[in-house]
């Protein structure tokens, strides 16, 4: 199997790398770097069995050579950072909604039918049930990292039924381990290191939300590509219950040992414009494939802090 990772060098798509490389697939990465970090997946590009090319996926024309001889495309590449559109807003139509679209039409050229999306809760938007089912509806989105992700999913369904290509979508809960380069945890765990006796939380702290270790994700996705066949196949990945930003906080805290942090919350109901305060999905289908997860919520973030912490602290 010859797979394409586009966004292989981030902190999701370096361990799916890990994952194929480990199994005998051949695998070529395109990531422009831009949040990937290429020591991530070095040392498969020095052992040869990982063909690296530094590519924006806006250029249509780099991308189409890529393509040639690909069994299947692994897209994650994408803006991690849903703040960052609030400030600069064609950030996620340009790195989400148009780089899907070049990935679909290489495909479409080179003749290559299969691919595995990584989408997220957040198309889901607010008010939606807890836990949320795939089959919810309609799906607005309130931030523009959403809609893109929802644009993508529109996309992929119009190539899927138009050109006959066949897809897997995966809506992520928040995905977090070893390697993280973003999120809350990484963000306290930052903060605690300038400042020890100091620990500012964006909102009130009682944002809800599922959490998923990076390993249970990736090994999610190779299941449900290999358990299921539709011309498209719509799954949640998550866990099978919720953490709390406050709970989220006292773990770091008691994890970097910084007991005389004292916690200041900015207030509000949410930590920026656009994010979701409750979140929860419905993981019965993942589930009635035969998978679990290792991992719940805190358990996930516990590991993640312990992980996070020899990383950015030493």
């Amino acid at each position: 199997m010859r797979a394409l990772v586009t966004g292989g060098a981030g902190f999701i798509g370096s361990h799916l790398v890990d994952r194929l490389v480990s199994r005998g697939d051949s695998v070529v990465v395109a990531d422009n770097l831009s949040s990937g970090v290429l020591d991530f997946i070095q040392a498969h590009i020095d052992s040869g069995n990982v063909e690296f090319h530094n590519i924006d996926l806006k250029n249509l024309e780099h991308l189409i050579p890529l393509m040639e001889g690909i069994d299947i495309v692994y897209h994650l590449a994408a803006n991690p950072d849903i703040r960052l559109g609030t400030r600069i807003t064609n950030t996620d139509l340009n790195e989400g909604t148009i780089a899907t679209y070049n990935v679909l039409e290489s495909m479409r050229i080179n003749n290559v039918n299969k691919i595995a999306f990584a989408s997220s809760s957040v198309v889901y938007g607010e008010n939606a049930p807890m836990p949320t089912p795939e089959n919810h509806g309609p799906c607005i989105p309130i931030s523009l990292y959403g809609a893109s992700k929802q644009g993508g999913e529109g996309l992929i369904g119009a190539f899927v039924g138009t050109f006959g290509l066949q897809a897997w979508v995966f809506r992520f809960a928040n995905i977090i381990g070893e390697r993280g380069t973003h999120g809350v945890i990484f963000d306290f765990i930052h903060k605690l290191k300038a400042d020890p006796n100091r620990l500012e939380v964006l909102g009130n702290g009682l944002q809800e939300k599922s959490y998923m270790e990076v390993g249970d994700c990736v090994d999610a996705m190779l299941h449900v590509v290999e358990n299921t066949n539709e011309p498209m196949n719509l799954y949640n990945l998550g866990s099978n219950d919720t953490c709390s930003v406050r709970n989220i906080a006292a773990i770091v805290i008691r994890e970097t040992g910084c007991k005389s942090a004292q916690i200041e919350y900015t207030g509000g109901d949410r930590g920026w414009a656009g994010d979701i305060p409750k979140a929860m999905l419905d993981i019965k289908r993942l589930q009635g494939l035969g998978f679990e997860v290792n991992y719940d919520s805190e358990e996930a973030v516990a590991y993640t802090a312990r992980v996070l912490i020899k990383e950015i602290m030493g």
